[in-house]
């Protein structure tokens, strides 16, 4: 366990034993988490400018669930029950609570909420390829798109301590889960920016979870800040001089313990019968999952964290989190090749334990009353081809992609343009990338009054006035 500890006179020489331990790491794991804490000179600028109250700032979060991999629209939110047979969704369609309107069947849960979300069928992202570029891409200057917001409202929330931009893989949640694929893009990248504002990661390195427990009383917490000021203040021991420069950082760690950032990243915390409501884990075990396929442990990944994965995005985002990325691994791409199932197969894998998990969100906000204040948005990269390939998968199609958007302010149960017959191609104005990032700015900002913001550059301000809002959710 890593300590920082107490020197001491003993004997005429210097002495050390363990002190001050809060978390499992001691004022070490205080040193780990000041990493939540740093900003750069614009940072402290951007704090100082936005209290709580902030006019800027609306009263309001995003949870961006990135479908990595590439969903199908027609395996989603657009089964084309009209179209020849090597087209419509193959997984067959199921009717949802919108008249006239029905999904993949895969997404029964979500038929039936479909009065509460909204469907855009017109979305384009421009291009086939395997990235992330609906949160780090040309449109967000290359940065996480969570790190743009958290420029403006500054790395921490004034008043919680609770970091603004923060990224969420499986290891978040379970202990076993593989790396996060980063072949494709940097999900925790800040650009130009700076690094103060990236994403923080929580479970990207060992220990995390546990330094962000307090494991003591806090009137015991107390007395030794009190004795940590006695250390800065060096009135008893001169060999520790080397902490001074980072007392500022310490205090920030220990505001961010007590006011309950702690406890926003510890499930354990939850209703254990909510808890199960949104686990996925149980529904959809890993020897279910044909191993012949190299995503075995993706797939695998995705089903036991995705309920989980949700519930602590939406724990985030009620203490204070600005912006919420989660993703899976790398799952959505349903070649069907020695990698990844056919549609049929990888529906079973993905598609069920999205569509549980959603459906759970979506209750639990709307029984919390929070369905104006998150704004889940979920989409992927690029979307499917119309055909289906020899093997029963289909390929990269840039022409059409699905795209969810719930709660947020916005209208409910709209069904956003039309695709071409075939499903390959947008049969009304296309959505398109910058539109979304427009609309998630706007549910965030107030372009008007973050103009007025000296602080911010230019090309910051033209990143985030890009676009137009999605029409139709209103």
């Amino acid at each position: 366990m890593l300590t920082i500890g107490d020197s001491v006179r003993s004997g005429g020489r210097l002495a050390r034993r363990p002190f001050l331990r809060v978390g499992s790491a001691g004022l070490a794991g205080l040193a780990g988490l000041s990493s939540l804490f740093r900003q750069s000179p614009q940072g402290i600028a951007a704090a100082a400018e936005n209290g709580p109250a902030a006019r800027f700032l609306r009263d309001r979060s995003v949870i961006f669930l990135f479908m990595h991999g590439g969903p199908s629209q027609f395996e989603t939110f657009d089964p084309k029950t009209e179209g020849p047979s090597n087209v419509h969704a193959q997984t067959g369609a199921i009717a949802t609570s919108i008249p006239g309107i029905s999904f993949g069947s895969t997404f029964a849960e979500l038929a039936k909420r479909a009065h509460l979300l909204n469907i855009v069928r017109s979305f384009v992202t421009g291009d086939g390829n395997h990235d992330i570029k609906p949160v780090v891409g040309a449109a967000t200057n290359r940065a996480n798109l969570g790190s743009l917001y958290a420029r403006v409202a500054g790395a921490n929330r004034p008043a919680t301590a609770m970091p603004t931009n923060i990224t969420l893989f499986p290891q978040a949640v379970i202990k076993d889960a593989g790396p996060p694929i980063t072949d494709f893009g940097n999900f925790a990248a800040a650009g130009d920016l700076g690094p103060a504002f990236a994403p923080l990661v929580p479970g990207g390195s060992a220990g995390f979870q546990e330094d962000m427990r307090l494991h003591l009383p806090q009137d015991r917490l107390g007395d030794r800040r009190g004795l940590l000021s006695e250390l800065d203040r060096g009135k008893r021991w001169r060999d520790l001089a080397a902490l001074r420069g980072a007392s500022a950082i310490q205090d920030s760690a220990f505001d961010a313990l007590l006011r309950g950032v702690s406890d926003a990243f510890d499930l354990d915390k939850e209703d254990p019968r909510l808890v199960d409501r949104y686990d996925t884990a149980p529904h959809f075990r890993p020897e279910s999952i044909d191993k012949k396929w190299n995503n075995h442990k993706h797939y695998a990944d995705h089903g036991q964290s995705i309920g989980r994965l949700l519930l602590l995005a939406r724990r985030l985002c009620e203490r204070g989190a600005g912006f919420v990325t989660v993703t899976t691994s790398f799952v959505w791409d349903m070649h069907a090749d020695i990698n990844n199932a056919p549609v049929t197969e990888g529906m079973r894998y993905v598609g069920a334990p999205f569509d549980h998990a959603v459906a759970a969100f979506i209750d639990d906000v709307e029984a919390r009353g929070l369905s104006d204040k998150i704004l889940l948005v979920c989409c992927g990269e690029m979307g499917r081809t119309p055909q289906l390939n020899a093997a029963g998968g289909r390929d990269h199609w840039g022409g059409l992609a699905p795209l969810l958007l719930y709660g947020g302010g916005l209208g409910k149960g709209n069904v956003i343009g039309r695709s071409s017959r075939d499903g390959g191609q947008p049969a009304s104005d296309p959505v398109t990338i910058p539109d979304l990032v427009g609309t998630i700015t706007r549910s965030l900002l107030d372009l008007s009054e973050v103009r007025l913001l000296d602080s911010l550059p230019k090309s910051l301000q033209a990143t985030l006035s890009q676009g137009r809002p999605i029409p139709g959710l209103g």
